[in-house]
């Protein structure tokens, strides 16, 4: 069922609304307010798929209470209705948010056109929320822990905004799949979002990787290339293992990130450029600041919010979660059926120091797949696991 809410302070026009939809579609529950006031307190009450208000009424306008609904659920469309129409009140109410604006006495036709249209956007913009809520299982986060929900709870609440991110934690824990769900949760999620790995890029050429270069900016600089961050324009760029970077590039890039703006290797010509900048690290990057390693100044611009992904040794309840996900992986993968792990091969993985984190469970998990028996036993891991 669409739930409806007229707010009209004319009982006989609320009447006269009510029948029209009512007749229209069985599937339309429709509810009264006598004034805006009574309609707001509605609204915070109850969920409405759509809201026909009047501009003219007591206590409290029809414009009023569309800037109060866009505040408190800015979801719902609102179709504006007035028998004092002009052009400057409907620009206005457009301006404001309102999905659109009928003149009294409202044409049946237009009136129900709009209203199911509206109704139709309405649907498309919860189905969208729901699908942003979900994350490709290319990028699972797998666990139950305390310390994986507190990380869950906060990807959940700094997502939709636009504040930067550093992830910290020691090499194996996941920091990827973290930048993975913010992105995929992000108002940004349509966008790209480009992967840095700035340890693996020799230090001579990371400028040019960050911020591309022109023609003869240097030996083998054969034409002009776009880097990273125009790559990224409109989404999120991924600076991965960032205690890595030059000086000369953390400069640039603390640039980027106070005036969105880039020039490439080689030119004076300003770029700007509309990037979120989520950035990662195993190093204490506190002490790479004490060494004169890493700027202070960059250091405080990416660490708006920090994620701390613990090692895996710190959340053993996860490991047969994380065991039975790559079993079935690893399964799929390979076309093979899938291997059970005993209890007490599962306890025995658990009690394991496992130092590589994640990255090393995986690779123990395969390796006891392809070596162990029909049923992964302890004795199995204790043969094979430590190689």
């Amino acid at each position: 069922m669409s739930k409806i809410l007229i707010i009209e302070d004319e009982a006989a026009i609320r009447r006269v609304l009510v029948k029209i939809l009512s007749e229209e579609s069985e599937s339309y529950q429709v509810e009264e307010a006598e004034d805006g006031l009574a309609g707001i307190e509605k609204i915070k009450k109850e969920d409405y798929d759509l809201v026909l208000c009047d501009i003219k009424m007591p206590k409290m306008d029809g414009v009023e209470v569309l800037e109060a609904v866009k505040k408190i659920k800015p979801e719902i469309p609102m179709v504006m209705i007035s028998g004092h129409g002009d052009l400057d009140t409907a620009v206005n109410t457009m301006r404001l948010g309102a999905f659109d604006y009928i003149s009294k006495p409202p044409d049946l036709n237009r009136l129900l056109n709009t209203v199911r249209i509206a109704l139709d956007r309405k649907e498309l913009v919860v189905e969208n929320k729901m699908l942003k809520k979900k994350v490709s299982k290319n990028y699972e986060m797998i666990g139950n822990s305390d310390a994986i929900g507190r990380i869950k709870d906060m990807i959940d609440k700094v997502a939709p905004t636009d504040a930067r991110v550093l992830i910290t934690g020691p090499n194996g824990t996941g920091k990827e799949l973290v930048a993975h769900w913010l992105h995929q949760k992000s108002e940004r999620s349509k966008g790209p979002m480009i992967e840095v790995n700035c340890a693996a890029i020799p230090s001579e050429l990371i400028e040019s990787e960050l911020f591309g270069h022109v023609k003869g900016a240097f030996t083998s600089a054969a034409k002009d290339r776009a880097g990273k961050f125009e790559a990224a324009n409109g989404g999120i760029i991924f600076l991965d293992e960032i205690g890595d970077m030059s000086l000369s590039a953390q400069a640039k890039v603390l640039r980027a990130l106070q005036e969105n703006r880039i020039q490439r290797v080689g030119s004076d010509k300003d770029i700007k450029v509309n990037v979120r900048v989520v950035a990662a690290t195993n190093k204490n990057l506190k002490k790479e600041i004490d060494d004169g390693k890493f700027r202070e100044d960059l250091y405080h611009r990416l660490a708006v919010i920090l994620i701390e992904v613990p090692a895996l040794n710190d959340r053993r309840e996860d490991i047969p979660l994380l065991i039975n996900y790559f079993t079935d992986k690893i399964a799929s993968a390979q076309g093979t059926a899938k291997k059970d792990f005993s209890a007490k091969a599962i306890k025995l993985l658990q009690n394991y120091d496992w130092t590589g984190n994640i990255r090393e469970l995986r690779n123990v998990v395969e390796r006891l797949i392809i070596l162990g028996g029909n049923e992964v036993s302890e004795s199995d891991v204790k043969a094979f696991a430590s190689k």
